[in-house]
């Protein structure tokens, strides 16, 4: 009788996972070294808040979503209650200021990174775990702080490698839109809504999409019908001409806005602190040309309740066949004062801006800005005579005490085996002390980079070769300056 079969898992990760490798961690470590630097200047103190949260914490307060449990990954603990994977950093946020309030300066200022998790439906580009870096400030009413924010958000783009033009910050205040809606009659709490997720979707489906969303609703290439907001002609061409009031400077888009919401409170209150994010933007030095006043922004998170924000990369790359890569947004936030209070009943007035960590760095690597996924030059001391590992891993750590980032060969095999794995690893330089070089008291030291400097646009190949030969030989007490001048050719 044969024996039964074992049984092998198959080889597979999740469905809407990714593995992330060593130069996409590089870049991304890089940006969210690089943001933190920036909200650490400008005072914000880190937090770390745990990956579950209690589903009763989270609320309603999910994308695109009114349900408790929609759109995260729950599970029941063994006391009965229910946790969910976070799915942002403001919602935790919220429940920690509420939690410790008593104990928190006002404002409190704290930024934040890490995984967040959606349990939804995964498509191109589309992750259900990805990383988003966060500065928030709690307790401050103030559009300055609001203001602050949107300058915070310029200097984080600009620290990471991007220059004036690369890239704006689009800034609205959703009181206006309700403004607009509160002189067509339009204001209802789910009308607002449907008409919020229109406005949002104006980049991707265009004017015509937005107004089918607008009124009876919009089939989509799959067949899936979308119900509108139901307005009539007239209040889809009021809402359009909201939409369209951007362009030029703050203060011509204000003017604009003024005339569309005169008789509405909350309207004229959003018209107010856009003037004064305008007159402290300015102040601070962030001119129209890193900071625009855009209508169209309105955010889709439904717990907004003043200004909001977009980081937009303008600048393109291109793929292999020529055709420009258009990034859009990378990074938004704003105003949402009732968060805090769904804890404690308490208004606490709070604001945020937020980053997608995979989505920014995968950017600035196509766009090649900002030194992003550049790794260290690695040196790989090489296993000559196998019966002496413990001299090659002491090697190894000599240069990593000198400051260069080195491995000794561990896995076995001839010489060829391991300078194969050397180039496969992108080594800058390959380290040999064979039995020959022992014996005489030298180290050979193998840059094996050269085939890629030659290959570039060098005058005289001939004179480079004799300044810079590929393999040198040096004394025993002087490799480890052999092998820094071998890889400083290629700082």
């Amino acid at each position: 009788m044969s024996a039964k079969k074992r049984f092998r898992p198959k080889a597979r990760k999740p469905r809407g996972f990714e593995d992330r490798t060593g130069d996409v961690l590089r870049a991304e470590q890089h940006l969210i070294s690089k943001a933190s630097q920036v909200y650490d200047d400008w005072g914000f103190e880190p937090l770390q808040t745990p990956a579950f949260e209690y589903a009763e914490a989270l609320g309603k307060f999910l994308p695109d979503e009114e349900r408790p449990n929609e759109g995260v990954f729950a599970l029941e603990d063994d006391d009965g209650q229910w946790m969910s994977l976070r799915y942002d950093h403001t919602a935790p946020l919220a429940r920690f200021v509420a939690e410790h309030y008593q104990d928190l300066n006002k404002p409190y200022r704290r930024y934040q990174a890490g995984d967040v998790w959606r349990n939804e439906k995964p498509g191109p580009g589309r992750f259900r775990q990805f990383v988003q870096c966060d500065a928030d400030t709690v307790g401050s009413a103030s559009p300055a702080a609001d203001a602050e924010m949107i300058a915070l958000a310029a200097e984080v783009m600009s620290a990471v490698g991007l220059e004036t033009g690369d890239f704006l910050v689009r800034v609205n205040d959703r009181r206006i839109l309700d403004g607009v809606l509160e002189t067509i009659g339009a204001a209802d709490a789910e009308r607002r809504m449907r008409v919020l997720r229109a406005a949002d979707k104006l980049d991707r489906l265009g004017r015509d999409g937005v107004a089918l969303l607008l009124g009876e609703g919009r089939k989509d290439e799959s067949g899936d019908f979308t119900e509108g907001a139901g307005l009539d002609a007239a209040g889809i061409d009021t809402v359009l001409s909201f939409l369209d009031a951007g362009g030029g400077s703050r203060g011509d888009v204000i003017a604009r806005l003024e005339g569309l919401v005169s008789d509405s409170e909350a309207g004229r209150a959003g018209i107010a602190a856009l003037t004064e994010i305008d007159a402290v933007l300015s102040a601070i030095g962030v001119a129209d040309d890193r900071a625009v006043f855009d209508p169209s922004v309105v955010r889709g998170l439904g717990y907004y309740t003043g200004p909001v924000y977009e980081a937009e990369l303008l600048a393109t790359a291109h793929y292999d066949d020529g055709k420009p890569i258009q990034f859009g947004s990378v990074g938004g936030g704003g105003r949402y004062d009732d968060l805090v209070s769904r804890f404690t009943g308490q208004a606490v007035p709070a604001t945020g801006f937020s980053f997608g960590v995979s989505r920014f760095a995968a950017a600035l690597r196509a766009l090649g800005r900002g030194g992003l996924g550049e790794q260290r030059p690695l040196v790989v001391i090489v296993a000559a005579e196998k019966e002496r590992s413990a001299d090659y891993l002491s090697m190894a750590r000599e240069l990593r005490a000198s400051g260069l980032r080195a491995e000794a060969f561990v896995g076995g095999g001839n010489m060829g085996k391991q300078m194969k794995y050397a180039d496969r690893r992108g080594a800058h330089a390959a380290v040999i002390v064979g039995s020959n070089e022992r014996e005489e008291g030298k180290v050979t030291i193998k840059d094996l980079k050269l085939g890629a400097r030659l290959a570039a646009n060098i005058e005289d190949n001939k004179q480079w070769r004799e300044d810079q030969p590929a393999q040198i030989t040096v004394d025993r007490d002087a490799w480890v300056a052999g092998v820094h001048e071998v890889v400083s050719r290629y700082k």
